[in-house]
C-alpha cells in the first residue's frame, strides 16, 4: 500500500484535530523546551560579542628608554616584523617621541601641574604598540620583550585579559548549559509524543490488521510530528525574539556602560531560529517514528 502525500497531508490534519488536547500538549513542551535553549545559545552569542569588542582593543606597549639607540629600536621593529608575519602580531604602531609628547600634552590638557613634568621631545621614550594576534596570549607575547637592551617597560591590558578568561568559561558554561538543556527536551519532546501515540495505540493496530504497511501506518504519524515540532518552533522562536528585543532595548537605555555591547545580531538570531526550526522538525519526525513503531508489531 503507497500512500500518496495528499491523503497524507489530509489523514495527519483530521488526526490533529481528532487529538487536539495531545497535539496541544506535544506543541507546548516543544514550544517551552526550545524557548530555553535558545535563549542560552542566543546569551552565549551575546558573551561572545560582549568579548571580541575587548580582543580588538587589547593592545601591548613596548616603552623603548629614552636613549635607546637606532640598533635597539631596530632590533624590536625586526622582531615585530617577525611575529607579524607568523600571524603573532596583527599589526603595529611605532610612536616617536614627538608624537609621544603630543599625546601626554593631550591627555593632560587640563593638569598645568602635570604638563610641566614633560616640556620636551627628549623627556618622553619611544614606544611600539603592538596588536596581539590572540588576545588571550598577550603576556606571553609581552615576556619576548621584557628584560631586553633598550627597553624600558612592557605594558600589557591585563584587566582586559582576565575579562576575557571570565567571558570565556562564562561561554563555556553556557554551551554546557544549552547542550544539556537540548538533550533534555528532545527526551521530554520524545516522550510527549510517545504518550500521545500510546492513546492511539489501537488505531494502529486496526490499521496494520486491514493490510497497512509500516511506512503507510508510519508516515501520517511522522508528518503529524513534524507539524507539531514545526508549530512549536515557530512559537518558541516567536517568544525568544520578543524577549531579545526587550531585553536588549533595556540594556540600550540602561545607565549602566559596562553591558551596552551585550547584544546580537539579527543574523544570529535568525540562525538561532533556523536552528530551532530544524531541531523541532527532527525531534517531531523522528519521535513520532520511533513511538508508532512500537506498536507496528501485531
Amino acid at each position: 500500500m503507497a500512500a500518496r502525500p495528499g491523503y497524507l497531508i489530509k489523514e495527519s490534519i483530521s488526526n490533529l484535530r481528532r487529538n487536539v488536547l495531545m497535539t496541544v500538549t506535544a506543541v507546548l513542551t516543544i514550544t517551552v523546551s526550545l524557548s530555553i535553549v535558545g535563549s542560552a545559545l542566543l546569551l552565549r552569542q551575546g558573551m561572545n560579542n560582549y568579548a571580541v569588542q575587548f580582543r580588538n582593543g587589547v593592545e601591548l606597549n613596548v616603552y623603548m628608554v629614552p636613549e635607546a639607540t637606532d640598533a635597539q629600536i631596530a632590533s624590536v621593529r625586526s622582531d615585530l616584523d617577525e611575529l607579524k608575519r607568523t600571524k603573532q602580531v596583527k599589526g603595529y604602531v611605532f610612536v616617536d617621541q614627538v608624537a609621544a609628547l603630543a599625546e601626554y600634552r593631550e591627555m593632560f590638557r587640563n593638569s598645568p601641574e602635570q604638563l610641566d613634568i614633560a616640556t620636551d621631545p627628549k623627556d618622553l621614550p619611544t614606544s611600539f604598540r603592538v596588536v596581539p594576534g590572540q588576545a588571550e596570549k598577550i603576556s606571553l607575547l609581552g615576556a619576548k620583550f621584557r628584560n631586553r637592551e633598550g627597553v624600558y617597560d612592557v605594558s600589557t591590558d591585563e584587566d582586559i585579559k582576565i575579562l576575557l578568561r571570565i567571558a570565556s568559561r562564562i561561554q563555556v558554561v553556557l554551551l554546557s548549559v544549552a547542550i544539556a538543556l537540548l538533550v533534555a527536551a528532545v527526551l521530554l519532546i520524545l516522550n510527549t509524543i510517545q504518550l500521545a501515540i500510546f492513546s492511539r495505540r489501537r488505531e494502529v493496530a486496526v490499521m496494520k490488521l486491514v493490510g497497512g504497511t509500516n511506512w503507510f501506518i508510519r508516515l501520517p504519524f511522522m508528518l503529524e510530528g513534524l507539524l507539531q515540532g514545526l508549530i512549536g518552533a515557530l512559537i518558541a522562536f516567536g517568544a525568544v525574539y520578543v524577549g531579545v528585543d526587550r531585553l536588549q532595548a533595556s540594556i540600550r537605555n540602561s545607565s549602566t556602560t559596562l553591558f551596552k555591547t551585550l547584544s546580537v545580531s539579527s543574523g544570529q538570531i535568525l540562525s538561532t531560529g533556523i536552528f530551532m526550526l530544524a531541531v523541532g522538525a527532527l525531534v517531531g519526525a523522528v519521535g513520532s517514528a520511533i513511538a508508532v513503531s512500537r506498536f507496528l508489531d501485531v
